[in-house]
């Protein structure tokens, strides 16, 4: 019950234009993802994943950078990302 009503409201907020579907330059994601990953990963033991989410987000444009992740929120917020919840 919970899920459909997620995938639901999910669906919702795609038609009305809350939430977009943009695409994505792979090869520049990997590019900042492997910077990020030279620069702070081994100081504060960030993730593959974690680095590739934070990654895609800057690279799209991203001001904003929602996660309950505590290193993506980390990371994302050193890159000037505005972090939430």
């Amino acid at each position: 019950m919970e899920a459909a009503a997620t995938l639901a409201a999910f669906a919702g907020d795609e038609e009305t234009g809350r939430i977009v579907e943009i695409a994505c330059d792979w090869a520049g994601v990997i590019r900042e993802a492997m910077r990020l990953s030279r620069t702070r990963a081994a100081q504060e033991g960030h993730r593959v994943l974690d680095i590739l989410h934070v990654a895609a987000a800057l690279k799209s444009g991203a001001t904003d950078f929602l996660s309950f992740d505590g290193r993506q929120r980390t990371l994302a917020a050193a890159e000037g990302l505005t972090v939430g919840p």
